[in-house]
């Protein structure tokens, strides 16, 4: 940075940089050619670079898209002295390769009579939109497990007085090659007994004990090589430093089953899927939130598949029981899982596109405290 400018920032700007430096909101301030001058603390967090690092930059290097939309209502600002915001923009910020969506306000500010600046405001909304769609996700799975179960209530009730019925009518027939249907009859309330059951997922709390995830993921890869053979490639991509955690081994295992078999499924069924592969990749988030809870470490694992994905639509009711995108499949695996997995204070999510669709499943290392010292 130009000692000259430097030193006239410090002055013209000592009170209000010393407020921007508690803004929670990143904040930049460029001159009239559009490089950095000031940045505020948030804005290093943001752009993971220090204030030293980033002054003299131009503003292209800190934020950019595809289409340089930001670039030119930076010069409209600038040129016609007028505040300007824009909500939800898609951006590339430093260091950080992912598409960010963020708000920004441009506000120009009038030194002197042929000297301005520029003062940038970006509030980065992935995470607050995170957490929006998990508790919309939460919320929704409540909301489904709970009319489930009065439903359930409801079905189950005449279920048991029909077979009841057809029992005491098969003892009462006279020839007894009529009892073919009666049989028929308890046959089929039997099945729609164990489907109502199974639509209420586990009805069995967790049995809490320490396990190793991978011992699981390494089950898990095991049966379905039994099921696929060759056909499907099973890779990988494991994080050996991560501790032990505290859960039930077997409903862990079935929910990983489920959304591995589902991967499996979209790939075999996939007629031009080339090199058919799902990965199994394990990591530890730090400081994470789930719904409204924060965790100090969260376990992350990931079943990422290289099919033809899943619609938008589908992405949105997925984990409602007896929703299926499959002809022959039930609509119940991804709802069991997502119920395992709130059991053990985590969640399922998805993110999906054409050859590349992601499951993540979050689970808290630390589970509370009447659980922590089982099997200890």
């Amino acid at each position: 940075m130009n000692p000259v400018n430097t030193a006239r920032v410090s002055n013209n700007y000592d009170q209000p940089r010393r407020l921007m430096d508690h803004l929670t909101t990143a904040v930049v301030l460029l001159d009239e050619q559009m490089k950095v001058q000031y940045v505020n603390p948030a804005a290093e967090q943001l752009m993971a670079a220090s204030q030293s690092q980033l002054a003299g930059m131009s503003i292209n290097a800190l934020i950019n898209d595809k289409d340089q939309s930001t670039q030119a209502d930076l010069e409209n600002a600038l040129r016609d002295l007028h505040p300007f915001t824009k909500r939800e923009a898609q951006v590339y910020i430093l260091n950080n390769p992912q598409l960010a969506t963020v708000d920004y306000t441009i506000t120009p500010i009038r030194e002197s009579t042929n000297n301005h600046s520029l003062l940038l405001e970006l509030r980065p909304l992935d995470r607050l939109m995170r957490i929006s769609r998990e508790d919309n996700l939460i919320n929704a799975h409540h909301a489904t497990r709970a009319l489930v179960r009065g439903v359930a209530h409801e079905v189950k009730n005449p279920l048991g007085g029909i077979r009841g019925a057809a029992q005491l009518l098969a003892r009462e027939l006279p020839d007894d090659s009529l009892r073919e249907y009666t049989d028929i009859i308890i046959a089929e309330v039997d099945r729609l007994r164990n489907l109502v059951d199974q639509m209420l997922g586990p009805r069995k709390l967790p049995k809490w004990a320490q396990v190793n995830i991978h011992e699981i993921l390494e089950r898990v890869r095991s049966v379905l090589t039994a099921e696929t053979g060759d056909p499907v490639s099973i890779e990988r991509d494991y994080d050996p430093s991560l501790p032990e955690m505290c859960g039930d081994k077997d409903q862990l295992i079935q929910a990983i089953l489920n959304v591995v078999r589902n991967a499996k499924q979209a790939l075999t069924e996939f007629e031009e899927q080339e090199s058919p592969t799902i990965i199994l990749r394990t990591r530890a988030l730090r400081q994470f939130t789930i719904g409204h809870t924060r965790h100090r470490l969260i376990l992350l694992v990931e079943i990422e598949d290289n099919g033809p994905g899943i619609s938008k639509e589908m992405q949105e009711t997925m984990f409602y029981p007896m929703i299926s995108g499959r002809a022959s499949g039930t609509g119940l695996g991804l709802s069991i899982s997502q119920s395992i997995i709130n059991q053990h204070h985590g969640l399922v999510e998805c993110e999906s596109n054409p050859g590349k669709t992601i499951f993540r499943l979050l689970l808290p290392l630390e589970q509370p405290e009447e659980h922590t010292n089982v099997g200890a």
